[in-house]
């Protein structure tokens, strides 16, 4: 299948929802994405595994013999290299990056050795044990103290500068969790599609940029092209090209930074890499897209048509 060109592939299979802390977000963004589809000429098929992971997913797109994958899941199993070794495996071209990609975006310390390596600016992490994050602080604030291997700023704690006591970290944590330094100032974002850069988004929010304000309306505000010196603009474009290919991603990513802007380009910070940006009305990802000149549906096909191209 994957050397099928992109006239013959008509038919879809969408993948959404499925068993992460980031179902809603899929099942948003994998509507938005079939309806783009449709637009766009595909015949598409919207699978949600839910919890029929392997086998039954197995069967699902079995019975569909979809043409191409457009994987529209978020989270663990469905971003971090897992359905992308499923599909390897039943030979269906898919959309976004690949198994190894997937893998380092998602485990946090792995992706910042990958940063690293490439000579891009990271900040300090430790991986600790929660219970022990909960007794002392692991290292001097401020910091922040999130899960490895989650995206959405789901569980993030901040700790303050001179806070006394460390965070109390919720049930929703996971035994160990990554502690880094925390980066101050402004909000960025770049969006890569293939090997080309989109822009760059400054995002406003009243607070931290966290689940809520990523994912409902009016919960941020997002200003393209981003108000910033020219040398801060070509930094951010080029970090983010060269960390989608640190990872090895392919198809659409989108890196996130911030800038301490009292201190030029030495306080622009990558965060991460996320090889499966959100596709739903407040996504960054299609906003920079349209703002090139790409609008939703030519995204979309484009997406597919890279997803057929052999590998």
């Amino acid at each position: 299948m994957a050397g099928r060109s992109s006239r013959t592939a008509h038919t879809v299979a969408v993948l959404m929802g499925g068993p992460s802390a980031e179902r809603e977000v899929s099942l948003s963004s994998g509507r938005e994405c079939a309806a783009a589809l449709r637009v766009a000429g595909y015949k598409v098929i919207e699978i949600d595994p839910g919890k029929a992971l392997g086998g039954g997913l197995v069967a699902r797109l079995a019975e569909a013999a979809p043409d191409v994958v457009f994987n529209a899941l978020h989270g663990r199993w469905g971003e971090d290299g897992c359905v992308q070794g499923l599909l390897e495996w039943l030979g269906l071209p898919y959309t976004h990056s690949g198994v190894l990609a997937s893998a380092l975006a998602m485990d946090k310390t792995r992706a910042k050795e990958a940063f690293r390596a490439a000579g891009l600016p990271v900040v300090e992490s430790v991986i600790a044990e929660a219970a022990e994050v909960c007794r002392r602080h692991v290292i001097a604030p401020p910091y922040v103290v999130k899960p490895n291997d989650e995206g959405s700023s789901v569980g993030v704690y901040i700790v303050q500068d001179g806070a006394n006591q460390p965070p109390q970290l919720g049930a929703e944590m996971p035994a160990r969790v990554m502690v880094e330094t925390y980066a101050p100032g402004r909000e960025l974002t770049t969006a890569v599609m293939g090997d080309r850069a989109l822009g760059v988004t400054e995002i406003l929010t009243d607070g931290w940029y966290d689940y809520d304000a990523k994912y409902t309306a009016g919960g941020s505000r997002h200003v393209i092209p981003a108000e910033i010196p020219a040398e801060i603009e070509a930094a951010c474009l080029d970090y983010a090209v060269r960390a989608h290919a640190a990872l090895g991603c392919r198809g659409l990513s989108r890196t996130d930074f911030r800038w301490d802007d009292s201190r030029g380009l030495d306080g622009l910070i990558l965060l991460e890499v996320n090889t499966q940006p959100g596709m739903t009305p407040t996504s960054l990802a299609p906003e920079q897209a349209a703002h090139a000149g790409i609008d939703f549906p030519a995204l979309m096909r484009w997406m597919v048509e890279d997803a057929l191209c052999p590998r």
